[in-house]
């Protein structure tokens, strides 16, 4: 009994040292709140916003995504993980407006169109621009550690990222009806009755919106993204810790791939979503 006792306590003891730190191979993981800071090299289509008299130098920098990430051990010092946020910023504007004559109604004020007054009317017309980006990918990476308690890792984060800039112009506050309204005219049954000026009547070639509170364009792209890092890991509690990383964002998206209420616009340009990127994760686990 004596020998199966002290045979048993020596077992425990090998056991368990293989769990003292450092050791070759690591176990456990963890899960936490992880916001990243990415310095934006440019914002995708801001520069086509000074159509819109918006200053784009009020978006965020650096710009903010809110996410979580969780990580666990596989085999020897390698480590995976995953990481999911979504960030946004908004820039807005009410621009002072002059209302002129528009003589050859090309919807611009051509030389000689001169008459032109200010608008004194109730409803101002006022601009917003919302940029928005998603990141969802899996980490890989390599552990090396350094003390007891604080480690030295490299890997990458690799995944899908989705980028989508929302431009809403709008002239006085939207009603719950006005929302629901059909902005082509009258639904009877399955019949639209679309309403036209004695002048248009027989020379009307294609339907056009009538009158409406706003109008809302939604631009958006999905790219593949790769985001090369080094961390630092401390675990200042038994079961609370802290990791921060270091590393360079980088997407494409590929001309032709941005769409448009979901439908492409061929002639969009290439665009870069790239820019140093800082994350800090506060997690529990081991």
């Amino acid at each position: 009994m004596k020998k199966f006792a002290v045979f048993i306590f020596l077992i425990c003891s090998c056991s368990f040292s293989q769990f003292n730190y450092p050791a070759e191979d690591f176990l456990g993981g963890g899960i936490g709140y992880s916001p990243m800071y990415i310095k934006l090299n440019g914002i995708p289509g801001s520069s086509s916003l000074d159509n819109f008299g918006l200053d784009t130098t009020q978006f965020d920098d650096p710009f903010v995504i809110h996410g979580g990430e969780g990580f666990a051990h596989i085999t020897g010092r390698w480590r995976l993980g995953g990481y999911a946020g979504m960030g946004s910023s908004t820039v807005s504007t009410v621009p002072f407006a002059m209302i002129f004559l528009d003589l050859n109604e090309n919807g611009k004020q051509d030389p000689g169109e001169n008459t032109q007054k200010e608008y004194e009317g109730f409803y101002s017309m006022s601009i917003r621009a919302k940029f928005s980006f998603m990141l969802g990918a899996a980490s890989v990476e390599y552990v090396m550690p350094l003390l007891q308690d604080l480690e030295l890792s490299t890997g990458a984060l690799l995944g899908l990222g989705r980028i989508n800039m929302a431009i809403e112009q709008k002239s006085g506050s939207s009603t719950w009806e006005n929302v629901f309204s059909n902005a082509y005219g009258e639904m009877r049954g399955d019949t639209l009755f679309y309403g036209l000026s004695q002048d248009l009547y027989n020379n009307s070639e294609t339907f056009k919106p009538l009158e409406i509170p706003s109008f809302l364009r939604d631009i958006s792209a999905s790219f593949f993204n790769f985001q090369p890092y080094v961390a630092i890991k401390w675990q200042f509690l038994e079961r609370l810790g802290l990791r921060i990383s270091l590393g360079f964002n980088r997407g494409t998206i590929n001309a032709g791939n941005w769409k448009l209420n979901g439908r492409y616009i061929e002639d969009s340009p290439t665009s870069s979503v790239s820019g140093i990127s800082f994350r800090t994760m506060l997690y529990l686990g081991l």
